[in-house]
């Protein structure tokens, strides 16, 4: 089976994606990047960046699957409100285009790419640099939130519900994680 997976980190300052191609249940990374948002003029016209943007990206790419990651609680509720809206604006731009989504808690995308889901954004993306063969790690790692999310869905693709928000068995030791992921060690 063939398909394309398109991962998205929604911010509204920064906004990571990564997109993968799965063929064979082999991983090979077609491109990762970031929209920055930081200098546009209010929220309005960064949410409408995002939906272009996101169009765009589908309509190069044509994936065949959202990941976004889902919002996490903080203690700010102005910037929940902001991740929830540049969120749901990239939940419309993939629904506009018949895409499924499938949204991944932090922790859940920190563990299936980690085996830790209190991992730093630096170890989830020096693992994917490993699993992937990146040759260097980009200096904002808001593109790597993406790829991590896209490789996260196909890692759980068929172990999970819709809502894939639950957490999976977890991993006390190195040596449980390798055990419970032989696929995922060279």
């Amino acid at each position: 089976m063939e398909k394309i997976i398109l991962g998205i980190d929604p911010g509204t300052l920064v906004m990571g994606f990564g997109l993968i191609e799965v063929k064979n249940n082999k991983i090979k990374l077609i491109t990762l990047d970031e929209l920055l948002l930081h200098k546009l003029p209010n929220q309005q016209t960064k949410l409408k960046k995002i939906f272009e943007k996101t169009l765009a990206i589908i309509d190069q790419y044509h994936p065949d699957e959202l990941a976004i990651e889902a919002q996490f609680f903080g203690v700010n509720v102005q910037s929940m409100l902001k991740l929830g809206r540049a969120q749901g604006v990239c939940i419309a731009a993939c629904l506009h285009r018949d895409m499924p989504v499938t949204e991944y808690a932090p922790k859940k995308v920190k563990m299936a790419i980690t085996g830790n889901g209190n991992a730093s954004k630096e170890q989830v993306a020096g693992m994917l640099q490993h699993l992937l063969g990146l040759k260097e790690i980009p200096k904002r790692l808001d593109a790597t939130d993406g790829l991590a999310v896209a490789v996260c869905h196909h890692l759980n693709s068929g172990k999970t519900s819709s809502s894939s928000t639950k957490t999976t068995k977890s991993s006390s030791t190195w040596d449980a994680f390798v055990k419970n992921n032989p696929n995922r060690t060279k």
